[in-house]
């Protein structure tokens, strides 16, 4: 506990003394404040999207898409990983092309993906989804493939089923690795749907970045990028509670 406190205050004083030194080289004019901005600036700027209503419809839009690529990516990663790992033969059939799929820049299939789904919600949840569903599914896979085969042979001996080898020794000893990788989507889930919102979104805190680049409003596009670090941080944050809540409930 003490080691904990130690650490967070570290880490605060971090951020603190950042914010310090980025408000003093703003206000004495020793970084170009029209391309870096500085902390009250970015302040004042979301305050006053907040106040006037302007950023509620782009956060909710850009949380909403997050939020449903990263449960999808999750649930269909894992069922992925299941279905390779149930069957061999389907598991050397898509290896190639999971490994080559995961390699592709996923910023070039955007422009597919809005051809196919339409310029909004789908084209982006799908853009996320390309990028969590096979990351989940390589790394629940090879989860699975790295339990214990003293565990599996003891239940064979048993005549235990490919079933029974699943559900008593692969998905429990795999579960770590499962929870783990919801904090790994956090991640890949933001960065999905802002790339998706680069290429076609209206609204969405991924647009105000383009926007502000657009009419060189550079403050507009730190306010964005702060916005998204902070909620990306909580959303992250709750994963890591939700971990440790199902790892104790074991």
């Amino acid at each position: 506990m003490q080691m904990s406190r130690r650490v967070l205050s570290v880490q605060l004083l971090i951020l603190l003394l950042f914010i310090g030194w980025w408000e003093l080289a703003g206000q004495l004019r020793w970084i170009d404040v029209l391309i870096f901005s500085y902390p009250s600036k970015v302040g004042k700027q979301i305050m006053q999207d907040a106040i006037t209503g302007e950023l509620w419809p782009h956060l909710g839009m850009t949380v909403g898409e997050t939020a449903v690529g990263f449960l999808l990516g999750t649930l269909l990663g894992t069922l992925l990983a299941i279905m390779i790992w149930w069957s061999p033969f389907l598991s050397r059939v898509l290896d190639p092309y999971m490994v080559v799929f995961n390699s592709m820049p996923k910023v070039a299939l955007g422009p597919i993906f809005i051809v196919l789904f339409g310029a909004g919600f789908t084209a982006i949840v799908v853009t996320t989804l390309s990028i969590t569903v096979i990351v989940t599914t390589l790394v629940v896979y090879n989860s699975f493939n790295e339990v214990d085969a003293n565990l599996v042979k003891v239940i064979r001996t048993f005549g235990g089923s490919r079933r029974d080898v699943f559900i008593k020794a692969i998905l429990p000893a795999s579960f770590g690795t499962i929870v783990s990788t919801l904090k790994v989507n956090v991640g890949m889930a933001w960065v999905g749907v802002i790339v998706g919102e680069f290429l076609v979104a209206k609204i969405g805190l991924g647009y105000l970045i383009v926007y502000g680049f657009q009419v060189f409003n550079f403050t507009l596009v730190l306010s964005s990028l702060v916005i998204i670090a902070v909620v990306a941080t909580a959303m992250y944050q709750l994963v890591v509670y939700l971990e440790r809540k199902l790892i104790r409930q074991r």
